[in-house]
């Protein structure tokens, strides 16, 4: 594989883990992808992004976008578990892994094969 697809690998399992971290280093990573960055210039900018500390907004704007996955398939059920579960979160009732173990379920029921090859949800994943 050309480092571009390494590159692009890379993103794809951690684009959504850069997500629950900062949204600004996300936004900045997907327009640094637009150059011809090298693969250590990528992983650099991921590793960077990953030590900021989450925030209640930021984990919710990543769960948000992995919901859409979803969105289609889910019975009311999960929906509702879904409100009830984001609430929960934001009034500190349940923490980021709680929330993160429900998405991954759901992407094993209906098998999404985006969300479990990204490492936000498979955190046993090497990289």
């Amino acid at each position: 594989m050309k480092e571009r697809g390494h590159i692009e690998q890379l993103w794809r399992e951690e684009k959504y883990h850069v997500l629950l971290h900062s949204q600004q280093s996300y936004q900045m990573i997907r327009n640094a992808l637009k150059k011809n960055l090298s693969l250590h210039q990528v992983q650099q900018m991921i590793d960077d992004a990953l030590l900021i500390e989450p925030s209640i907004g930021s984990v919710c704007n990543a769960f948000d976008h992995m919901w859409g996955y979803f969105k289609k398939c889910a019975n009311e059920e999960e929906r509702q578990q879904s409100k009830l579960l984001k609430a929960d979160f934001i009034n500190g009732k349940i923490d980021t892994q709680t929330l993160l173990g429900f998405l991954a379920e759901l992407a094993n029921k209906y098998d999404v094969q985006y969300l479990l090859q990204s490492r936000v949800l498979n955190t046993k994943r090497k990289r």
